[in-house]
C-alpha cells in the first residue's frame, strides 16, 4: 500500500470526490491562485499550505474558485451554494480567523435544517488548520475546535493520521450536514499507508491507537503521537496505555471512551486547547457523570494554559502540551 503524506491524502480525497461529484466545489482564498501562469502551466499555489495544488488545471475555475481576502464572503457563498444543490468544500485558511464568519456559520448553516424543518440540507465541509509550533503567534496558532463542537448542528472531525484524513473527508462531502473538518499544520508531512482508492470512515467511531489496562488516555489530533510517545515512556515502566483517538468530536464517541474508562479505572485527557469550557473538561465531565465508580484515581487533563498562544519559540514549547507532561500526569495518578 502506498505511503502518503495527510496533505496528499487530503489532496487526493478532494480529487476522488470531485471526480465522482460534479457538484462538489472548492472555495477559498489563493486555491485558484498565487502563480498566476507564470511557470506555463495554469496551476495555484493550493493555498497556504499547497492542499489543493493541482486541481485548478483538472477541473477548472468554476470549480476551484478563488475569492476575495473576505472570510465572510467565503462562507456565506458556502452556505449558500449548499442549499441550493452544490457540495463546497469551503477553506477557512486558518481556525483562528473564525470571528470574522461565525455567523455565517454558527446561526445560518448549522441550523439551516433544523429551522426548516428537516427539509433543508446544508452539505457544506469547512476546512481549517488548528494548532501551534510553528511560532506563527497568537492570531494564527490557536486552536479553538470545541467552540465549533459547542454548536449544535456541526459536524467536527480532527483527523490524526494520513489514513483517517483522507476517509474523513470523504466522509465529510458525502454528508448531507455541515462538518468542520480541522487539520492540524503540524500533521501535513506526516506520512502513513492510505488506500489509492476510495473509502470513507463513519463519523462518531473512535479509533483505538493502542491498547493497555492501566490508564485510559483520551486525545485528539496532534496530541494523538504526542501520548503516543508518551505511552511508550510508561510503557518502559510497566505501566500500560489505552489510547483513544476520538477522530470527531461531535459526534463523540461516548461509548468507547466509557468502556475504556471502566476497565482502567483511571483517565488522562490531552488536548492542546485552552481549558476553560473545553474539549477535555468535556470528556472529563462524562466520564465523571457515567463511570465514577469505576474510578481508581482523579481524572486529569492536559492542555495549553489559559492564555493566548506565545510568539516566542521556548514560550511556545512551553505552552503546548508534552510528552513529559502526559507521562508526569499518569505517573501522578498510578501511585
Amino acid at each position: 500500500m502506498p505511503r502518503k503524506t495527510i496533505r496528499e491524502a487530503i489532496n487526493e480525497a478532494l480529487a476522488q470526490e470531485m471526480e465522482r461529484d460534479p457538484n462538489v466545489i472548492i472555495i477559498g482564498e489563493d486555491v485558484a491562485g498565487g502563480e498566476g501562469g507564470s511557470s506555463g502551466v495554469e496551476d495555484a499555489f493550493g493555498g497556504v499550505m499547497g492542499v489543493t495544488k493541482g486541481l485548478l488545471p483538472r477541473f477548472g475555475r468554476t470549480r476551484v474558485i478563488d475569492t476575495p481576502i473576505s472570510e465572510s464572503a467565503i462562507m456565506g457563498m458556502a452556505a449558500g451554494a449548499a442549499v441550493t444543490g452544490l457540495r463546497p468544500v469551503a477553506e477557512l485558511m486558518f481556525a483562528d480567523f473564525f470571528g470574522v464568519c461565525f455567523d455565517q456559520i454558527y446561526n445560518q448553516a448549522a441550523k439551516f435544517r433544523y429551522m426548516f424543518g428537516g427539509r433543508a440540507r446544508t452539505p457544506l465541509v469547512i476546512r481549517s488548520m488548528i494548532g501551534a509550533g510553528y511560532s506563527a503567534a497568537a492570531q494564527h496558532s490557536q486552536s479553538p475546535h470545541s467552540i465549533f463542537t459547542h454548536v449544535p448542528g456541526l459536524k467536527v472531525v480532527m483527523p490524526s493520521s494520513a489514513y483517517d484524513a483522507k476517509g474523513l473527508l470523504i466522509q465529510a462531502i458525502r454528508d448531507d450536514d455541515p462538518v468542520v473538518f480541522f487539520e492540524h499544520k503540524l500533521l501535513y508531512d506526516l506520512a502513513d499507508e492510505v488506500p489509492s482508492e476510495p473509502y470513507a470512515i463513519p463519523f462518531g467511531e473512535a479509533n483505538f491507537v493502542r491498547e493497555g489496562d492501566d490508564v485510559t488516555i483520551v486525545a485528539f489530533a496532534r496530541m494523538v503521537h504526542i501520548a503516543a510517545e508518551a505511552a511508550d515512556l510508561l510503557e518502559k515502566e510497566g505501566i500500560s496505555v489505552d489510547l483513544i483517538d476520538p477522530r470527531t468530536t461531535s459526534p463523540l464517541d461516548e461509548d468507547s471512551i466509557l468502556e475504556s474508562v471502566r476497565r482502567t479505572g483511571r483517565l488522562v485527557v490531552v488536548d492542546e486547547g485552552n481549558p476553560r469550557c473545553g474539549l477535555a473538561a468535556d470528556i472529563a465531565a462524562l466520564a465523571a457523570e457515567h463511570a465514577f465508580h469505576s474510578l481508581k484515581a482523579p481524572i486529569r487533563t492536559v492542555t495549553a494554559p489559559h492564555t493566548p498562544v506565545p510568539f516566542a519559540p521556548n514560550l511556545e514549547a512551553a505552552y503546548i502540551p508534552s510528552a513529559a507532561r502526559v507521562a508526569a500526569v499518569v505517573r501522578e495518578i498510578m501511585r
